[in-house]
């Protein structure tokens, strides 16, 4: 292969990502992670956010997913198969990104096959849950490498539901000629006897009675079933020292043959109540997405200039509405529903249709020892139909200019700022269950954000990062007639922080925290009550993630974690609070050898302390938590 620009090997570098198999035994998010803003690999994950909550929104509801850098429209996340990491990108570690997005990205790292071998984990769980994972690589030649994987697991779950659900997946590495990668992908994941759990709706301004852990009260039949699909390809192609051509293309699709929603509604203070439950017909969610990415690199001695042209591409085709509603009259919490299936009569669907193109131009500079500048404009082309029984097609398009900036100054070797700006067209996600028109998308907004901050090293292989932010979207929530709708616009204010790498030798850590002061302004055709606070967003996070290798024992090492959640405005009139929760989590690993083969032992008990309460599914829907449980896994590399 030529040599390549130093420009362009950074670009090449950065999309490249390691090997699939071979090396499962080492997966450890605390010693991978960069930072504490969210990072996941293999079966473990941390960070204050995720890719449904970064900064008080989703980055994935919103669209603002990549594979490998590339655009990426989900109707289905990828599975473990094919993917390496994920890590949430917000302020500095998006920079050099182009096109930042005002929620955050999520950067899906795939893996490469590489040699000849694979991985065998098994794991369980102390709510009876087991499964298998099976992967590996094999090299055909010089030019071809394949990697293969699959998975089966029964998965119980605190309220008691259980499903069994097992994947698929194949990857390669494909380089034909010199300078020149592609790597097709394909996941399938089957989902069965996937028991709906109970959405608790309580009758007034107050939490419902805590249902009992580990048991399902449902109706036997509310079972989910579907399969999803995600297949795709990412190319590059280094035509010069100074050129590159990156092309991602996917598809992916969500196809759910029976669903449910398992509704307790009206619950009393002494957990009586009345049981509803909506079943779907079956719903077909599909979406084509990509981007093709042109970048030109110019260096001109400490400074390189990197220019790309981008266009970006989605077309998502999703069903909704046509649910049966049945009432199985009066239930209480904990007592199993004995109440026969009924025969359900689906009506007609409703459908929507989103066509998007975007086209942009984005600026990357970087001066050695001095900082680095950004910016990019695009222009979208959004075009929404919405097909509704009886009604004729409505059609919606809109052609933003969607831009962003962003700043970086080297104060001192140690010592970097930074700023930046981004406006953006993201999607809102879909009604959530308990409102009356659940599952409708919900429509595009145009969002903005300003942040700064520092990020300090404070030791070698120790930083620290610190900032603050400012976002201001539409905000959608329940109206007095329940339906999930906007409701008024959101300002979320905050401030963020994350220190990661070593303490000393055998310590790593990683910390951080978000600090939020989100209010809402209500509009003024909004029906019912609407509190200052938005539902779901709590006052604070505080995570910290420490592993210590034990001197003396070659490998064993210890892990603690431990989150702090500040207390949650839970219904959309703020009469209800959610209080502030902690919980701490302690695990160990044993990485040694089995029949000369790598291994991995990893034990966790989670929520050591047993603190239980309500997860948030909408403004004032419930669900219960986890309480105390342990988790295992061994893994081998084979």
């Amino acid at each position: 292969m030529r040599r390549l620009s130093s420009s362009i090997a950074i670009l090449l570098a950065g999309a490249a990502s390691p090997a699939l198999a071979q090396d499962r035994t080492s997966d450890n998010a605390v010693t991978q992670a960069e930072d504490a803003f969210g990072f996941s690999v293999g079966r473990e994950s941390l960070g204050i956010y995720n890719a449904g909550n970064a900064r008080g929104f989703s980055p994935s509801a919103a669209g603002n997913v990549r594979i490998d850098g590339l655009y990426f429209s989900s109707s289905y996340d990828l599975n473990s198969i094919v993917l390496d990491s994920t890590s949430i990108k917000v302020g500095l570690s998006a920079q050099g990104y182009p096109f930042a997005a005002p929620s955050g990205i999520v950067d899906l790292s795939l893996r490469r096959p590489q040699g000849n071998g694979a991985s065998i984990i098994v794991n369980g769980d102390s709510y009876s849950s087991a499964g298998i994972e099976i992967d590996g690589s094999l090299t055909l030649n010089q030019h071809l490498a394949i990697g293969y994987g699959v998975t089966a697991s029964r998965v119980a779950f605190p309220d008691g539901t259980a499903n069994f659900n097992h994947g698929q997946g194949l990857i390669a590495q494909w380089r034909p000629a010199s300078g020149v990668e592609i790597v097709p992908f394909w996941t399938l994941n089957n989902d069965y006897d996937d028991e709906a759990g109970p959405f608790l709706i309580p009758g007034g301004a107050y939490l419902p009675p805590l249902p009992p852990e580990h048991r399902f009260d449902g109706p036997s039949w509310v079972d989910y079933r579907y399969t999803a699909t995600n297949h795709g390809v990412v190319a590059s192609y280094a035509a010069s020292k100074t050129w590159l051509v990156r092309l991602g293309a996917f598809r992916s699709v969500f196809d759910q043959k029976t669903g449910y929603a398992n509704l307790l509604v009206d619950i009393q203070p002494d957990g009586t109540a009345e049981r509803i439950v909506e079943a779907d017909p079956r719903l077909k969610n599909q979406s084509l997405s990509g981007e093709m990415r042109v970048t030109h690199s110019i260096t001109d001695g400490p400074r390189l200039h990197v220019i790309h042209l981008s266009v970006r591409e989605r077309s998502a085709r999703r069903q909704y509405g046509g649910s049966g509603v049945v009432d199985l009259g009066p239930a209480r919490i904990g007592v199993t529903e004995q109440a026969p299936k009924p025969a359900f009569t689906f009506g007609p669907l409703s459908r929507d249709h989103v066509q998007q193109t975007t086209v942009g131009l984005a600026y990357d500079g970087r001066w050695k020892g001095v900082g680095e500048i950004g910016f990019g404009i695009s222009r979208a082309d959004y075009r929404k139909s919405v097909d509704l029984p009886g009604i004729p097609t409505v059609t919606n398009r809109a052609r933003p200019w969607l831009y962003n900036a962003t700043a970086a100054a080297n104060l001192s070797a140690k010592l970097t700022v930074y700023a930046g700006y981004a406006r953006g067209l993201e999607e809102s996600g879909i009604a959530p269950a308990g409102a009356s028109n659940r599952n409708q998308p919900l429509p595009a907004i145009l969002t903005e954000q300003k942040d700064a901050g520092v990020r300090i090293v404070l030791a070698p292989g120790l930083k620290a990062v610190a900032g603050v932010f400012d976002l201001r979207r539409p905000y959608f929530s329940f109206d007095g007639g329940g339906t999930f709708t906007q409701v008024g616009t959101i300002r979320s204010q905050g401030a963020e922080f994350s220190v990661s790498g070593k303490l000393t030798s055998r310590l790593d850590l990683v910390g951080g925290g978000v600090f939020l002061r989100p209010r809402v302004v209500r509009s003024a055709s909004a029906v019912g009550a609407i509190g200052d606070r938005p539902v779901g967003l709590s006052s604070h996070l505080l995570i910290a993630n420490l592993n210590w290798r034990v001197p003396g024992l070659n490998g064993l090492s210890l892990d603690v974690a431990t989150v702090h959640r500040g207390a949650t405005p839970a219904t959309t009139d703020n009469r209800v609070i959610l209080p502030a929760r902690a919980r701490v989590d302690l695990g160990g690993r044993y990485r040694f050898k089995l029949a000369k083969h790598d291994a991995t032992f990893r034990l966790q008990m989670s929520n050591v302390f047993d603190q239980i309460g309500f997860g948030i599914a909408g403004s004032g829907v419930y669900t219960g938590i986890s309480g105390r449980y342990v988790t295992g896994y061994l893994a081998i590399d084979v």
